[in-house]
C-alpha cells in the first residue's frame, strides 16, 4: 500500500496513465519514449509499491484488473486535482503566472513565424509573468510530448487521428512535387505519370502525407521524416519528392529545384493549433492560446 506520496509514485502513476491510453506497453513505447522492457519494469514497481496487480497482460491482449480499473479512476482525479490546484494558486490577483510551452514544426513560412511573433506580442502585453518555451520538432514528436504533458500547445501538420487531442486549424501550407538539377526529369517540360512513377521517391515517414500526397503509393529508396533531409536527397539529382513552396522557392531561383507538374500533383496540408484535451489549461495558457488564434485569424 502507498502510504505518503512521493515524486517517484507521480511519475509511476502518469507513466500507468499512459500505458492505458495507449492500449498497451507496445503502444506506449514510442509515446514515453521508453523501450517495453523499461515501461514492464516500472509497472511492476508500482504494482509492487501497491501491493496488487493492475493489468493481465498476454496472448488475449493487455487489460485492467478491476482493481487497476479503480486505480485509474482515482490516478485521473489526483492530476484532475493537481492541476486544479495549480491554476488556483498561479491565479493569485489575476496576474498570469507559470509557464507556456509551445511546439512548431519545422522549416514554418515567414509569414506564420511572424503570426506567431504577433501573438507572442499580444499576450507580454497582458498583466503576466509568464515563462515561454518554444521548441521546434518533428510532428511525431511533437505528439509525444503533448501527451507526456511536456508540451502545452503545438503548431503541426497533425493526422487528427489521436483522440487525445482537440485540434483548431491555423493555416495551409501547399507542397510541390520537385526534382533536383541533374534528375533526368529536369528538362523535361510535363513528364509523364509513368515516368514520374519510375522515378525514385523520398518517401516521409509520417503518415498523413503517405496518405493525402498523390503518388503516394509509389516506393522510394530514400525515407525522411525532416524537410532539410528532404531537399538534400531532392538536390542529389537522384529522387523526386515533396516539400514546402515556400521551403523551395530559394532553391528554384537558384535554378537547383523544379516544380513537376505543379498543376494537377501539387496538394495543400492543413496545419494544426492541437492540445491535450485531458490536459486542464491553465490562465496563461488559456490567454497564450486565445492570442494565437487571434494572430491566425483573417483579417475582417
Amino acid at each position: 500500500m502507498l502510504g505518503q506520496l512521493h515524486d517517484l509514485d507521480l511519475h509511476l502513476l502518469r507513466l500507468f496513465a499512459c500505458v492505458v491510453e495507449c492500449g498497451g506497453f507496445s503502444a506506449a513505447q514510442g509515446e514515453l519514449g521508453l523501450s517495453q522492457s523499461s515501461i514492464s519494469q516500472q509497472m511492476a514497481k508500482l504494482e509492487t509499491r501497491l501491493g496488487y496487480r493492475l493489468c493481465n497482460r498476454g496472448k488475449a491482449g493487455f487489460g485492467l484488473t478491476p482493481k487497476g480499473e479503480q486505480l485509474l479512476l482515482a490516478t485521473r482525479g489526483l492530476f484532475k486535482s493537481i492541476e486544479q490546484f495549480r491554476q488556483q494558486s498561479n491565479g493569485v490577483a489575476g496576474r498570469l503566472l507559470g509557464e507556456v510551452r509551445l511546439g512548431l514544426s519545422e522549416a514554418l513560412d515567414p509569414g506564420v513565424l511572424q503570426n506567431v511573433a504577433e501573438a507572442i506580442r499580444r499576450f507580454r502585453q497582458r498583466d503576466q509573468s509568464v515563462r515561454i518555451e518554444m521548441i521546434s520538432a518533428m510532428t511525431g514528436e511533437m505528439e509525444r510530448l503533448l501527451l507526456q504533458h511536456r508540451l502545452d500547445l503545438a503548431i503541426g501538420y497533425f493526422s487528427r487521428v489521436q483522440h487525445a487531442f482537440d485540434y483548431q486549424q491555423l493555416f495551409s501550407e501547399t507542397q510541390h512535387l520537385y526534382c533536383g538539377r541533374g534528375h533526368p526529369l529536369f528538362a523535361e517540360a510535363n513528364p509523364d505519370l509513368q515516368a514520374l512513377q519510375r522515378a525514385d521517391k523520398v518517401d516521409h515517414g509520417y503518415r498523413l502525407l503517405k496518405n493525402h500526397e498523390p503518388l503516394s503509393g509509389v516506393p522510394g529508396s530514400a525515407c525522411s521524416q525532416q524537410v532539410e533531409a528532404t531537399l538534400t536527397f531532392i538536390l542529389s539529382g537522384q529522387h523526386i519528392g515533396y516539400l514546402p513552396s515556400h521551403f523551395a522557392r530559394t532553391w528554384e531561383d537558384r535554378g537547383l529545384l523544379k516544380a513537376l507538374r505543379p498543376q494537377d500533383l501539387s496538394y495543400d496540408v492543413g496545419f494544426y493549433l492541437a492540445r491535450h484535451r485531458a490536459q486542464a489549461p491553465g490562465d496563461a495558457q488559456q490567454a497564450f492560446e486565445q492570442d494565437l488564434l487571434a494572430a491566425f485569424a483573417p483579417p475582417q
